[in-house]
């Protein structure tokens, strides 16, 4: 896994956070909500490809 990758997974989690927090502040429950939400879903997007690399690198060791 690349340094890069974990560097934006970071950059997204303090972004995700810090609006989270003033959602939450001036009372946007359900909108704080959606924020981590969606933070998640995008992190699990950037991961998509690393997870299809090791599945293929799984395969080729296990010879599937």
């Amino acid at each position: 896994m690349e340094i890069n990758l974990l560097i934006k997974i970071a950059g997204i989690g303090f972004l995700v956070a810090s609006c989270s927090q003033i959602l939450n502040k001036y009372g946007r429950d359900e909108q704080s909500m959606l924020v981590v939400v969606s933070g998640i879903v995008i992190v699990l997007l950037m991961l998509l490809g690393e997870m299809s690399t090791l599945i293929n690198t799984l395969r080729t060791i296990f010879g599937l």
